[in-house]
Protein backbone atom coordinates (compact mmCIF):
# COMPACT_ATOMS: atom_id res chain seq x y z
CA UNK A 1 0.00 0.00 0.00
CA UNK A 2 1.18 3.45 -0.90
CA UNK A 3 0.40 6.96 0.20
CA UNK A 4 -0.46 9.72 -2.26
CA UNK A 5 -1.00 13.46 -2.04
CA UNK A 6 -3.35 14.26 -4.96
CA UNK A 7 -5.18 17.31 -6.28
CA UNK A 8 -8.68 16.68 -7.60
CA UNK A 9 -7.77 17.96 -11.06
CA UNK A 10 -5.15 15.17 -11.23
CA UNK A 11 -7.46 12.33 -10.13
CA UNK A 12 -8.36 11.17 -13.65
CA UNK A 13 -4.72 10.71 -14.65
CA UNK A 14 -3.73 9.28 -11.25
CA UNK A 15 -6.59 6.75 -11.01
CA UNK A 16 -4.74 3.96 -12.90
CA UNK A 17 -1.90 4.14 -10.33
CA UNK A 18 -4.16 3.84 -7.29
CA UNK A 19 -4.81 0.45 -5.72
CA UNK A 20 -7.40 -0.59 -3.15
CA UNK A 21 -6.01 0.13 0.30
CA UNK A 22 -3.77 3.01 -0.77
CA UNK A 23 -4.05 6.14 1.36
CA UNK A 24 -4.79 9.48 -0.27
CA UNK A 25 -4.59 13.03 1.03
CA UNK A 26 -6.93 14.84 -1.35
CA UNK A 27 -6.87 18.58 -2.05
CA UNK A 28 -8.96 20.67 -4.45
CA UNK A 29 -12.59 21.06 -5.46
CA UNK A 30 -15.11 18.41 -4.38
CA UNK A 31 -18.92 18.59 -4.61
CA UNK A 32 -21.34 17.22 -2.03
CA UNK A 33 -24.39 15.33 -3.23
CA UNK A 34 -26.64 12.85 -1.45
CA UNK A 35 -29.85 11.02 -2.31
CA UNK A 36 -32.12 14.03 -2.90
CA UNK A 37 -29.54 15.85 -5.03
CA UNK A 38 -28.93 12.74 -7.15
CA UNK A 39 -32.66 12.45 -7.75
CA UNK A 40 -32.65 16.05 -8.99
CA UNK A 41 -29.62 15.43 -11.19
CA UNK A 42 -31.62 12.75 -12.99
CA UNK A 43 -34.69 14.96 -13.28
CA UNK A 44 -32.44 17.56 -14.96
CA UNK A 45 -30.94 14.91 -17.27
CA UNK A 46 -34.42 13.69 -18.30
CA UNK A 47 -35.51 17.28 -18.98
CA UNK A 48 -32.35 18.08 -20.96
CA UNK A 49 -31.25 20.70 -18.43
CA UNK A 50 -27.64 21.25 -17.33
CA UNK A 51 -26.33 19.74 -14.14
CA UNK A 52 -25.17 22.12 -11.38
CA UNK A 53 -21.48 21.42 -12.11
CA UNK A 54 -19.39 19.87 -14.87
CA UNK A 55 -19.42 16.11 -14.29
CA UNK A 56 -16.32 15.42 -16.41
CA UNK A 57 -13.38 15.00 -14.06
CA UNK A 58 -15.47 15.83 -10.97
CA UNK A 59 -15.32 14.32 -7.50
CA UNK A 60 -18.54 13.86 -5.50
CA UNK A 61 -18.52 13.46 -1.72
CA UNK A 62 -21.60 11.69 -0.40
CA UNK A 63 -22.08 13.99 2.58
CA UNK A 64 -24.65 16.36 4.06
CA UNK A 65 -22.57 18.78 6.11
CA UNK A 66 -23.98 20.62 9.10
CA UNK A 67 -23.90 24.40 9.44
CA UNK A 68 -20.52 25.96 10.14
CA UNK A 69 -19.55 26.99 13.62
CA UNK A 70 -17.94 30.38 14.03
CA UNK A 71 -14.46 30.47 12.53
CA UNK A 72 -14.99 27.31 10.47
CA UNK A 73 -15.78 26.91 6.76
CA UNK A 74 -18.21 24.06 7.46
CA UNK A 75 -19.71 22.02 10.27
CA UNK A 76 -19.42 18.28 10.72
CA UNK A 77 -18.89 16.66 7.33
CA UNK A 78 -18.75 12.89 7.52
CA UNK A 79 -19.61 10.44 4.73
CA UNK A 80 -22.99 8.85 4.22
CA UNK A 81 -23.57 5.29 3.02
CA UNK A 82 -22.62 5.21 -0.66
CA UNK A 83 -24.87 2.33 -1.65
CA UNK A 84 -27.89 4.66 -1.64
CA UNK A 85 -26.38 6.42 -4.69
CA UNK A 86 -25.73 3.15 -6.58
CA UNK A 87 -28.80 3.51 -8.86
CA UNK A 88 -27.35 6.81 -10.14
CA UNK A 89 -23.59 6.27 -10.07
CA UNK A 90 -23.05 4.26 -13.29
CA UNK A 91 -24.61 6.94 -15.51
CA UNK A 92 -22.73 9.74 -13.74
CA UNK A 93 -19.49 7.80 -14.18
CA UNK A 94 -20.32 7.34 -17.87
CA UNK A 95 -20.81 11.13 -18.04
CA UNK A 96 -17.25 11.68 -16.78
CA UNK A 97 -17.44 11.58 -12.97
CA UNK A 98 -13.99 10.36 -11.95
CA UNK A 99 -14.25 10.03 -8.17
CA UNK A 100 -16.85 9.20 -5.55
CA UNK A 101 -16.18 9.58 -1.84
CA UNK A 102 -18.28 7.86 0.82
CA UNK A 103 -18.40 4.81 3.03
CA UNK A 104 -19.37 1.20 2.55
CA UNK A 105 -19.41 -1.21 -0.38
CA UNK A 106 -20.83 -0.62 -3.86
CA UNK A 107 -22.95 -2.71 -6.21
CA UNK A 108 -21.45 -4.80 -9.00
CA UNK A 109 -22.87 -2.34 -11.57
CA UNK A 110 -21.02 0.53 -9.89
CA UNK A 111 -17.80 -1.49 -9.77
CA UNK A 112 -18.16 -2.27 -13.49
CA UNK A 113 -18.69 1.45 -14.22
CA UNK A 114 -15.65 2.40 -12.13
CA UNK A 115 -13.53 -0.03 -14.18
CA UNK A 116 -15.09 0.99 -17.52
CA UNK A 117 -14.46 4.68 -16.86
CA UNK A 118 -11.09 4.35 -15.09
CA UNK A 119 -12.54 6.09 -12.05
CA UNK A 120 -11.96 5.58 -8.33
CA UNK A 121 -14.04 5.17 -5.18
CA UNK A 122 -12.45 6.67 -2.09
CA UNK A 123 -13.60 5.96 1.45
CA UNK A 124 -13.75 8.49 4.25
CA UNK A 125 -13.78 7.57 7.91
CA UNK A 126 -17.33 7.25 9.19
CA UNK A 127 -18.04 8.89 12.54
CA UNK A 128 -15.22 11.41 12.16
CA UNK A 129 -17.15 14.25 10.52
CA UNK A 130 -16.19 16.74 13.22
CA UNK A 131 -12.53 16.05 12.49
CA UNK A 132 -12.97 15.92 8.70
CA UNK A 133 -14.26 19.50 8.62
CA UNK A 134 -10.79 20.68 9.62
CA UNK A 135 -9.57 19.65 6.14
CA UNK A 136 -12.20 21.75 4.34
CA UNK A 137 -11.17 25.32 3.58
CA UNK A 138 -14.37 26.64 1.97
CA UNK A 139 -17.99 25.70 1.39
CA UNK A 140 -20.43 27.28 -1.05
CA UNK A 141 -24.00 26.15 -1.80
CA UNK A 142 -24.26 25.95 -5.60
CA UNK A 143 -27.59 24.17 -6.18
CA UNK A 144 -30.83 22.96 -4.59
CA UNK A 145 -30.56 25.25 -1.55
CA UNK A 146 -34.06 24.15 -0.51
CA UNK A 147 -32.61 20.73 0.36
CA UNK A 148 -30.78 22.21 3.37
CA UNK A 149 -27.88 20.01 4.44
CA UNK A 150 -28.43 17.91 1.30
CA UNK A 151 -28.00 20.87 -1.07
CA UNK A 152 -25.12 20.61 -3.54
CA UNK A 153 -22.06 22.33 -2.14
CA UNK A 154 -18.71 23.16 -3.65
CA UNK A 155 -15.99 22.37 -1.12
CA UNK A 156 -12.27 23.02 -1.16
CA UNK A 157 -10.38 20.15 0.46
CA UNK A 158 -6.88 20.41 1.85
CA UNK A 159 -5.17 17.10 2.60
CA UNK A 160 -8.48 15.34 3.31
CA UNK A 161 -7.57 11.78 4.46
CA UNK A 162 -9.10 8.96 2.38
CA UNK A 163 -8.49 5.31 1.50
CA UNK A 164 -8.95 3.80 -1.96
CA UNK A 165 -11.96 1.51 -1.53
CA UNK A 166 -12.35 0.40 -5.16
CA UNK A 167 -9.74 1.04 -7.84
CA UNK A 168 -10.16 1.20 -11.62
CA UNK A 169 -8.70 -2.30 -12.00
CA UNK A 170 -11.48 -3.84 -9.89
CA UNK A 171 -9.42 -4.11 -6.72
CA UNK A 172 -11.68 -3.67 -3.72
CA UNK A 173 -11.60 -3.54 0.07
CA UNK A 174 -15.10 -5.02 0.00
CA UNK A 175 -16.24 -8.57 -0.64
CA UNK A 176 -17.14 -9.09 -4.31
Amino acid sequence: MKEYRIRTEDLAKMAPELKAGDRVLLSGTVYTARDAAHKRFFEAIREGKPLPFEMKGAAIYYAGPTAAKEGMAIGSCGPTTSGRMDPYAPELLDRGLCCMIGKGGRSEKVVEAIIRNKAVYLCAIGGAGALACRCIRSCEVIAYEDLGCESVKKLEFEDFPLVVGIDCHGGSLFHR
